[in-house]
């Protein structure tokens, strides 16, 4: 009962501190709490880009099936979709209070900065904050984290994925949990 009330309290405070404030594209300040989670994926695969709602992206990554503006994407940019299936449903496996102290750490903000330039807002800032606020709220529930989870939990109606990128992504949350695993092992108390 206490790991409940924990993580309820976690999830509470990310999405309603100041903290958590996001800048959105009108360039208009909005806390988190107002903003559900992501709808719609902005895919970029160098100049082409599409709108593909969230629910085609969950539907693609669980089943395989894929909708006619994923179609599209995929036909235009020749992206393979196993392997973007895959970098979608890669799950790692984290601890989630090491998690929590390491996304506040240099060391954390380092990977957020890196999957920022992968995953981010349309407008391009606040994705630190942003991805912190998802990548926990996709640990909260099982203790692993997949690159559908954080674009699913991404605190803004729109969020923007680079298309040509969600490999390399998908090892950057594969290396994070890595190094955490380590750390947990052998300085579990390096992060305050």
């Amino acid at each position: 009962m206490k790991w409940k009330n924990f993580l309820h309290r976690q999830r509470q405070l990310f999405l309603g501190t100041s903290a958590s404030l996001l800048l959105l594209g009108g360039g208009i300040m909005v806390p988190a709490t107002n903003v559900s989670a992501a709808e719609k994926v902005l895919i970029k695969v160098s100049v082409f880009q599409a709108s593909v709602p969230v629910s085609d992206m969950k539907t693609f990554a669980e089943t395989g099936k894929i909708s006619a503006s994923l179609r599209d994407i995929f036909n235009a940019t020749k992206q393979d979709p196993e392997v973007t299936r895959n970098a979608l449903t890669e799950e790692v496996a984290v601890d989630f209070l090491l998690l929590d102290r390491a996304l506040n750490h240099p060391f954390g903000e380092a990977l957020l900065d890196e999957l920022g330039k992968v995953v981010h807002t349309r407008a391009d800032s606040a994705n630190r904050q942003a991805l912190r606020s998802a990548i926990i709220l996709s640990a909260t529930e099982d203790k692993k984290i997949s690159l559908l989870e954080v674009i699913q939990n991404y605190p803004s109606p729109e969020v923007q994925v680079e298309g040509d990128r969600l490999i390399e992504a998908a090892a950057h949350l594969r290396r994070f949990s890595d190094v955490l695993q380590v750390i947990l092992q052998h300085w579990p108390n390096i992060f305050p």
